[in-house]
């Protein structure tokens, strides 16, 4: 259930790449996305968590230095920012629809509070609402989680989300910029209304703004930086489609197949997530026309659209539980099988009543036209929060004892190690030597085995390719299994890398909050 959007929201991704594919070589949609997909695919499968990880390092760097250059030419070419404002505000298409304003850049365009009724980011549902997904996005979303787990300490993991939140501040003056840069600079393929020429130019009636990014890099980039911000999108995007099927797939074999097939082995695991990737491609080669044809083909707006129907009752149980101790299972559970349903009936109706092109009549129900997904993201949180309160107020609590390291509460409380002691007991009831020649006989016996078990060729190669160990695994005691599992979950700081994190965090804070004042 945490990761339930990014089914729908990973889609976007590929079609994303697709498009740009489509755009920057003439081919066709669906054979770029094949095409990318395949790419992506077979160095996810091979490869797993750390080929992704490693690949998400270095991509980074290559999209920062790309995206910097195209944003300086793009600036360059408008006249920079007193430039792009005159520029923009009279972007007009040559052929209009008669009697209508589409054609019109908004009045509200370089402003981030806009109008709460009229606007198409209102300003409550773009602090709170959004809020809503981004609890989500960056705090249960298994991409994330995956991510941090993966860390040596928590400072390692404290540092990384700090340092992608500074990340994050770039898009606003490498993508969202340059994308108003192409609006000004080429109005009547970007800002097309009409829906004729907008199916000529990008083959989506609704609209073309979805192509901004990819005509500026094919109109104004000199032939070798193309082919470097050609890489760029790539690798942004290949980034994301890597993650996404890294982390679906573990969730479905971890929280789904191993509840049908509670004896299975790591190699049947291994197997069962790689087949899920596949089918997760055809799933999302089959979902690119309903992608083209929503949100007036925003694709900025489907995506959070998607993210504000599926991912509030993830925030509301989340929040809820981390501070709250008297929430139990069946709260739980019940609140997102009902905050699940609302959700889906209202992501149903915004795909089937789609949004009319311009001069057409809005059709669609009220709870579309009038309510913002980003104010429905709030309804549903609450209503998500409620049906949790109720449900768990009604039911038996969860033990005190049970709780210790999994509230904000009781996170410096250990675990009981009642269940560890039960395991060693009975290793602690044999003698000393005894123990040392069962110890010796069992290692003499493994050398013998794995000399006479030593897989062939053929079968080397295909444990490698499912990501399974080709050599002999080792065993641990449960004294070492204890230690282990005591260092990867310890929460304990170094003073001088917990205060230089947190630091980081408030500078990153208050940078975030000056932005938002200025273009407010």
């Amino acid at each position: 259930m945490p990761d339930c959007p990014w089914i729908f929201l990973f889609q976007a991704d590929i079609f994303a790449g697709a498009l740009f594919i489509q755009i920057s070589l003439g081919w066709n949609l669906y054979l770029s996305t094949v095409l990318l997909l395949a790419v992506t695919g077979v160095y996810t499968i091979v490869g797993g968590l750390t080929a992704v990880i490693y690949t998400d390092l270095l991509q980074t760097v290559i999209m920062v230095l790309g995206a910097f250059v195209l944003m300086f030419i793009g600036f360059e070419k408008v006249g920079w920012y007193e430039g792009l404002q005159e520029k923009y505000r009279t972007a007009i298409p040559k052929i209009t629809v008669p009697n209508t304003t589409c054609h019109l850049p908004r009045a509200d365009s370089f402003n981030l509070f806009r109008d709460p009724i009229t606007g198409d980011l209102p300003w409550p549902g773009l602090i709170f609402g959004l809020t809503v997904v981004a609890v989500w996005c960056w705090c249960t979303d298994q991409v994330m989680v995956q991510r941090a787990l993966s860390a040596k300490n928590l400072s390692h993991a404290k540092g990384g989300s700090v340092f992608a939140g500074y990340l994050k501040l770039l898009p606003v003056f490498f993508i969202v910029m340059p994308g108003m840069i192409s609006r000004a600079l080429y109005p009547d393929e970007v800002g097309c209304v009409d829906p004729e020429i907008c199916k000529r130019v990008c083959g989506a009636a609704v609209g073309c703004s979805n192509i901004a990014y990819p005509k500026l890099v094919i109109e104004l980039m000199p032939d070798g930086l193309r082919g470097l911000m050609i890489a760029v999108m790539m690798a942004a995007l290949m980034s994301s489609l890597t993650s996404v099927f890294n982390s679906s797939s573990t969730l479905f074999v971890i929280d789904i197949w191993q509840r049908f097939r509670r004896q299975a082995s790591e190699q049947e695991l291994m197997i069962v997530g790689r087949v899920f990737i596949l089918i997760l491609v055809v799933i999302s080669i089959l979902w690119i026309p309903v992608i083209q044809t929503s949100n007036s083909g925003k694709l900025f707006d489907y995506i959070q659209s998607i993210g504000s129907y599926l991912s509030p009752p993830v925030t509301a149980l989340f929040i809820l539980a981390i501070f709250w101790k008297r929430v139990n299972e069946p709260g739980a559970f019940w609140g997102l099988m009902a905050g699940l349903a609302v959700g889906a009936v209202r992501m149903i109706m915004d795909l089937v009543y789609t949004a009319p092109s311009c001069g057409e009549e809005d059709k669609r129900p009220a709870v579309l036209k009038d309510v913002h997904y980003l104010y429905f993201a709030l309804i549903l949180c609450a209503l998500t929060a409620i049906v949790i309160i109720i449900i768990s107020l009604c039911t038996p609590p969860i033990p005190e004892e049970k709780l210790d390291s999994l509230t904000w509460w009781t996170r410096h409380k250990k675990a009981p190690t009642i269940n560890l002691e039960n395991r060693m007991s009975g290793a602690a009831q044999t003698k000393p030597e005894d123990r040392e020649k069962d110890l010796v006989e069992t290692a003499a016996s493994g050398d013998k085995e794995e000399a006479a078990a030593k897989p062939p060729c053929w079968k080397m190669v295909y444990l490698w390719f499912c990501g399974l160990s080709t050599g002999p695994t080792p065993s641990l005691s449960e004294e070492e299994k204890a230690a282990l599992e005591q260092r990867l979950t310890s929460i304990e700081e170094k003073p001088l890398w917990k205060h230089v994190c947190n630091v980081s965090a408030i500078l990153l804070l208050a940078i975030n909050v000056f932005l938002w004042a200025y273009y407010a």
